[in-house]
């Protein structure tokens, strides 16, 4: 019989501990590897992180989603401010449209050229997805004549030119225009271009282009003139009125002409042309004696003095004394010139016993013939001549052209120019064009009148550096001269010329320091004596120099 010991341990199985752990990592480790690979395929349908499409951030976006998103962006209006209106453009109201799903697909490459899925897949594990960003350009279309058209339309509706000029009969001034505004249509199709193009910033200060007020022009200035005649009573192309006004601005040659052809009566204004024609046929030094007849001849209208300076023209041609010879030669020289309606047929009256009388024939004119201002048929001009006149003096004295141009054989100089608007300026009788400027504005001027007429021409030399010549005559039939009324009017005339050319400085009412007539030649501004005569400085005998010799 066999016997079992009691000490016989029976023996027993160990669960494997080691290989189940082994086992559960590896489920684990799996399990991880296949959840952030799930996660990683799921993220492949977004776009990558940092990408932006046409300047939209989508990073992390699905497509359609990101669709959204840029179609969004791109639908909102653009803003234009033309000044402070503002005009709302619908992109869809010019055709503008993205393309969105190319811009898309070209984003979603982008994560598919920084390699392999399984490198991606690899960098995405150890937190090395590439930091760097994606911009993907915008590609979108509109139709450019929609955006052309609609900028045209707000220029149609914004745009305003200039405001119309006015001007004031009781001033006698120029009121300016409202200043004008422009889209410049160029530059605002290139903004708007930009912002249909830009997410974010959707609004357009359009560009405009602020003109100039109107300032009127001289035109502006002729029916400022014609009106005020008219609003003074005087028809200035009427039957039994007639003004002629020549304006002349001698920095651009503008001019204003109102009947500036119709024959007047020169009066005492055609001893500019005396005085021109003594100048022509003078070789040496004005002698002094012969200054103080200039003087009395254009300073105080003396017909005796202005006779004897055409006898001395006469004898330095012929050597003899016939003013007749002298008469001619006067009318020539104006015609020469220009003035071609301009003439003188007899010696200027002087209605004193002895006095010589007789005329040449008058020369051929052709004055317009549709106004009738009663002139003088042995004496005649018109404003228009008379601007001639004093332009070819100017230019003369001033540009060595003028005279000197039309006699280049030296009868004239730039000297004998300026002396004689030098003498001219000293025509201190305070009314006519004088009374329509400021006190102590330069003026170079000869002014006349008869029992019919009034007539003031002459050169405004203004502070500003606008000279202008102006001439000024009234006609009225009457058989005596009403200077109350006709002299006030061509001061108005002067005035509004004055004031057109001096804007800084207007005289916005008529002046009321006048003498009611002309004030004397002799005692007020004839120099007292022919020694006293200095052509270069005509007044310069108020301040006691009267060294200097009239042509030295």
């Amino acid at each position: 019989m066999t016997v079992t010991g009691l000490g016989t341990k029976r023996s027993r199985r160990r669960l494997p501990i080691v290989q189940l752990i082994s086992v559960l990592m590896i489920l684990t480790s799996v399990g991880i590897f296949v959840f952030y690979l799930v996660r990683f395929s799921q993220q492949q349908e977004r776009l990558p992180a940092d990408v932006s499409v046409a300047g939209v951030a989508v990073g992390g976006s699905l497509s359609r989603e990101a669709l959204t998103r840029l179609e969004s962006a791109f639908a909102q209006p653009v803003v234009l401010y033309y000044e402070n209106s503002p005009i709302v453009l619908d992109p869809g109201a010019v055709g503008f449209r993205i393309s969105g799903e190319a811009m898309l697909a070209s984003a979603g490459a982008a994560g598919d050229v920084q390699g392999s899925f399984w490198s991606r897949f690899a960098n995405f594990l150890l937190g090395r997805e590439s930091q760097q960003t994606v911009e993907i350009p915008l590609t979108a279309d509109y139709q450019k004549n929609l955006l052309d058209q609609f900028i045209q339309d707000i220029a149609a509706r914004y745009d305003r030119d200039s405001g119309t000029v006015d001007y004031d009969l009781q001033t006698l001034t120029i009121r300016s225009g409202s200043l004008g505004y422009e889209l410049d249509v160029n530059v605002a199709t290139q903004l708007v271009d930009a912002a249909l193009r830009n997410p974010t910033n959707r609004t357009v200060n359009l560009p405009v282009i602020t003109s100039s007020a109107n300032v009127g022009n001289i035109d502006t200035l002729r029916r400022m003139i014609e009106d005020y005649l008219d609003s003074q009573g005087f028809i200035y192309d009427g039957q039994t009125t007639v003004a002629s006004v020549f304006v002349m601005d001698l920095k651009t040659g503008e001019e204003v002409n109102i009947l500036g052809d119709v024959a007047f009566s020169a009066a005492s204004t055609i001893k500019v042309a005396i005085l021109m024609d003594y100048f022509r046929n003078l070789w040496f030094a004005v002698p002094q004696d012969e200054a103080w007849l200039m003087a009395n001849s254009l300073l105080c209208s003396n017909n005796a003095s202005s006779n004897l300076m055409m006898q001395i023209v006469s004898e330095r041609i012929t050597g003899t004394q016939d003013i007749f010879v002298g008469i001619q030669n006067v009318t020539e020289t104006a015609a020469y010139v220009g003035a071609r309606n301009t003439y003188i047929t007899a010696p200027l009256f002087l209605g004193v016993q002895g006095e010589q009388l007789g005329s040449i024939p008058a020369p051929q004119t052709s004055p317009n013939p549709n106004f009738n201002a009663n002139p003088d048929p042995y004496l005649q001009t018109t404003t228009e001549d008379m601007g001639t006149l004093f332009g070819m003096i100017y230019d003369c004295a001033f540009y060595g052209s003028g005279l000197m141009a039309a006699y280049p054989d030296g009868e004239f100089t730039q000297t004998e120019c300026r002396q004689m608007l030098e003498l001219m300026s000293a025509n201190d009788l305070l009314r006519l064009l004088q009374g329509g400027i400021p006190e102590g504005v330069r003026i170079s001027h000869k002014n006349g009148w008869v029992s019919d007429m009034s007539g003031d021409a002459g050169i405004v030399f203004s502070p500003n550096g606008r000279d202008y010549i102006i001439a000024v005559y009234l006609w009225e039939q009457s058989e005596f001269q009403d200077y109350e009324k006709l002299w006030p009017l061509i001061e108005g005339v002067s005035r509004a010329a004055w004031n057109y050319f001096n804007p800084e400085n207007p005289l916005v009412s008529p002046r009321t320091d006048l003498p009611v007539t002309a004030q004397e030649c002799e005692g007020n501004f004839l120099p007292p004596g022919p020694d006293a005569v200095d052509l270069n400085n005509i007044n310069g005998w108020r301040e006691g120099d009267i060294s200097t010799p009239a042509g030295q």
